[in-house]
C-alpha cells in the first residue's frame, strides 16, 4: 500500500503490533471492546454483549470514490473495526483533505458518537483537532474532522529517540493545559496515547479524538480526570525515556522490565531532566508514594498544568554554530607577488625596488579633478543663493499684497472623504474554520459597544500561517464605490493589529485571497487601524483580513491569548 501521512485518525491501537497500513482495508481486532476505564472490575458480560452487537452492525459496503452528502469523497480506508470504519476523504466543496468516521445508524455506539462529536465541536479549542460535521443520513452516522498533512504523530517522533528536555516540557505543558480546558467544559478524552497527539511543523501539539475516540470504542470511566492525567504522565514518561511505563510493549515502545515495577525516568535513562522525571511520577502514581521529593500527586489535568507552570522554565537548546576557518592572508603584496616560502631566492639577485606611488591627487589627472570639483561647488553655491533670495523676495511681496492674505486657520485644507454606507457584512473564513459568523453584523451597526470577535490564539501577535493564516470580515457596499481609505475600530488595544483590504467578488466566506485584488495594508494605532489606499479603487465587496492581533487577558467571552474584536468599520471615498 502506498505510503501516506500519519496525521490520520487514530482509532486502531497499533500497540507495537502490525502497522496500521497493513490493517487498512480489512477487518481488524485490537481488543477494542466496550472498555470501562476505572478502578473497579469490568463488567465482562456486558462488554461481550456490546462487542457482539457492534460486530453484527457491519457498515454498508463503502469504497474509494463514494460520496457522503454529495460533498465528502472517500479516498482511503484507514481502519475497519467493531462495525465502524475510518477514512481519509476530500471535501470537494472547500477542496481540502478531511477525516471521516462512519457507522451504521443502528450501531449500538452511533448515538454516543454523535453526541460526543457535537459536544467536541462546540468546544472550538484550536489545541484539539476540530470536528467539522456530525451527521445522521441515509442509515449512516458519520463524523467529519480536520486532517493535518503537515503534522506528525508522537509515535513517529518517539521512534527516532527521546525528546530534548525543552520539547518534553512543551509537550506536557500544552497537553495538560488543553485537557484542563476540556474538562472545565465537561469533556474527557479517556484514550490519550502517542498516536492521538500530533506535533505540527511549528512545534505545537494538537490532540485528536476528544470524546469521540472513547465513544467509538465504548469506553466508560468513573474518574475521567484521573484517567487523562495518568495518560499525560505516560506520554511524558515515554518522551523522556523512549520506554512505555508499563510492563507490556505498546505504541511501538518497549515496556519496562517485568517485576521491577514503575521506576523513575531518570533511573531508566541517564541524563533525564530531574524536574520532568519527578513530574511524570507525580502524574502516574496516584495511590501512594510519588516522586523522590514526596510531593503531592497530580490527579487532574488542572493540577498537572499548575505543577508544570511552577517549574523553572526550560530553555530551548542553543543553536550550534560551526567555528569559521582561520583567516589566511593572500599571497598578494603591494608591488609584487609573495614567493612560496619553500623556494629559496638566489643570493646574488637583488630585489627590484618598488616605485613609491605619488601622493593622492598630485598627478596631472588628480589636479584636473580637484579644479573640476571646485568649480562645481562654486556654481552650486551661487545657484542656491540665487534661489534663496528669489524665495525671500516672493514672500515679502505676498505679505505686502492684502489680496493674498489668508483667513485665520492657516493654509487651505483638502476636504475629508465622504463615508460610504455599508449594506451588509459576513465573516470571511477561507479555511472553513469560522470564528463567530453570527456577530458580523455588529461590525457596522453604529454601536461601538457591540463587536465581532475572534477566538484566542497561543501565538502572536503575528499569526502562525501553518496554524491560522488570518481572520476577517467581508463587507457589501451595495454597489461599486470608489474607496480611498478605511477605519477599523478595535476592541482590544495592544501591540499590534495588522489589517489588509482586498476587493472581492461576493460575500462568500470561502473565496480564496489569491483571486482578489489587494487594496492596502495598515496597522493599529490605539483603538483603530487605518488603511489608506495609494490610489483610490472601485469595489463593491471588500474583505478586511487580520493577520496580527494583540495579546489580551481572559474575559467573560474568551480565554486569554492573542485575539481581536472589530467594533465599527468605516469606508470613505
Amino acid at each position: 500500500m502506498a505510503e501516506r501521512s500519519t496525521a490520520a485518525v487514530d482509532v486502531a491501537d497499533t500497540s507495537g503490533e502490525e502497522p496500521l497500513t497493513a490493517k487498512a482495508g480489512k477487518a481488524t481486532d485490537d481488543g477494542a471492546k466496550a472498555e470501562k476505564v476505572s478502578g473497579g472490575d469490568n463488567d465482562a458480560a456486558r462488554a461481550e454483549e456490546q462487542r457482539a452487537e457492534a460486530t453484527e452492525a457491519q457498515p454498508p459496503e463503502l469504497h474509494s470514490g463514494h460520496k457522503l452528502a454529495r460533498r465528502y469523497r472517500l479516498e482511503e480506508c484507514v481502519t475497519r473495526l467493531d462495525g465502524f470504519s475510518s477514512w481519509r476523504a476530500v471535501d470537494e466543496k472547500l477542496r481540502r483533505a478531511v477525516g471521516v468516521h462512519i457507522l451504521p445508524a443502528d450501531h449500538p455506539r452511533a448515538r454516543p458518537v454523535l453526541s460526543a462529536a457535537r459536544s467536541s465541536a462546540l468546544l472550538g479549542d484550536p489545541r484539539f483537532v476540530q470536528v467539522l460535521d456530525a451527521v445522521e443520513e441515509n442509515d449512516l452516522v458519520y463524523v467529519v474532522h480536520e486532517w493535518l498533512p503537515d503534522a506528525t504523530e508522537l509515535t513517529t517522533v518517539l521512534a527516532n529517540g527521546p525528546l530534548e528536555p525543552h520539547d518534553a516540557y512543551q509537550l506536557v505543558s500544552q497537553v495538560s493545559q488543553a485537557m484542563a480546558a476540556a474538562h472545565r467544559e465537561g469533556l474527557a478524552h479517556l484514550r490519550i496515547t502517542p498516536g492521538s497527539v500530533l506535533r505540527t511543523e511549528s512545534g505545537q501539539y494538537r490532540i485528536r479524538g476528544l470524546a469521540v475516540m472513547a465513544a467509538l470504542r465504548g469506553i466508560t470511566c468513573e474518574h475521567p480526570q484521573r484517567t487523562d492525567t495518568e495518560a499525560i504522565g505516560a506520554l511524558l514518561y515515554a518522551a523522556l525515556t523512549q520506554r512505555w511505563p508499563y510492563e507490556n510493549d505498546a505504541h511501538g515502545l518497549t515496556g519496562l522490565p517485568k517485576g521491577v515495577g514503575l521506576i523513575a525516568p531518570d533511573q531508566v535513562r541517564a541524563g533525564v531532566h530531574r524536574g520532568l522525571s519527578e513530574l511524570a511520577m507525580r502524574a502516574l502514581i496516584n495511590d501512594g508514594a510519588t516522586a523522590s521529593r514526596q510531593e503531592q500527586p497530580c490527579t487532574t489535568p488542572e493540577e498537572l498544568a499548575k505543577a508544570v507552570a511552577a517549574m523553572p522554565r526550560i530553555r530551548p537548546p542553543e543553536t550550534a554554530f560551526s567555528t569559521p576557518p582561520p583567516y589566511q592572508r593572500t599571497g598578494y603584496q603591494q608591488g609584487s607577488y609573495r614567493q612560496p616560502a619553500t623556494h629559496s631566492r638566489p643570493s646574488g639577485l637583488a630585489t627590484q625596488p618598488v616605485a613609491t606611488p605619488p601622493p593622492p591627487l598630485q598627478s596631472r589627472t588628480g589636479r584636473a579633478l580637484k579644479w573640476s570639483v571646485s568649480a562645481l561647488l562654486i556654481a552650486a553655491l551661487g545657484l542656491g543663493s540665487w534661489q534663496l533670495a528669489d524665495t525671500l523676495l516672493k514672500r515679502e511681496k505676498d505679505q505686502d499684497d492684502p489680496g493674498n492674505s489668508h483667513t485665520s486657520g492657516g493654509t487651505d485644507k483638502k476636504p475629508g472623504g465622504k463615508p460610504i454606507q455599508i449594506a451588509d457584512a459576513a465573516e470571511y473564513y477561507p479555511d472553513g474554520q469560522p470564528q463567530h459568523p453570527d456577530q458580523a453584523r455588529y461590525s457596522h451597526d453604529g454601536d461601538s459597544g457591540t463587536y465581532w470577535r475572534s477566538k484566542s490564539y497561543r501565538e502572536g501577535p503575528d499569526l502562525n500561517p501553518a496554524f491560522k493564516k488570518g481572520v476577517g470580515l467581508v463587507f457589501d457596499l451595495g454597489s461599486k464605490q470608489q474607496i480611498s481609505s478605511a477605519s477599523i475600530g478595535l476592541h482590544y488595544i495592544g501591540n499590534h493589529t495588522t489589517v489588509t483590504l482586498y476587493a472581492a467578488d461576493s460575500l462568500s466566506p470561502s473565496e480564496p485571497l489569491s483571486s482578489m485584488r489587494k487594496l492596502g495594508t495598515g496597522q493599529s494605532s490605539g483603538s483603530s487601524a487605518k488603511v489608506t489606499l495609494k490610489q483610490p479603487a472601485k469595489a463593491r465587496y471588500v474583505v478586511a483580513w487580520i493577520t496580527a492581533m494583540p495579546y489580551a487577558p481572559g474575559d467573560e467571552f474568551s480565554d486569554a491569548g492573542f485575539k481581536q474584536g472589530v467594533t465599527e468599520v468605516t469606508f470613505t471615498n
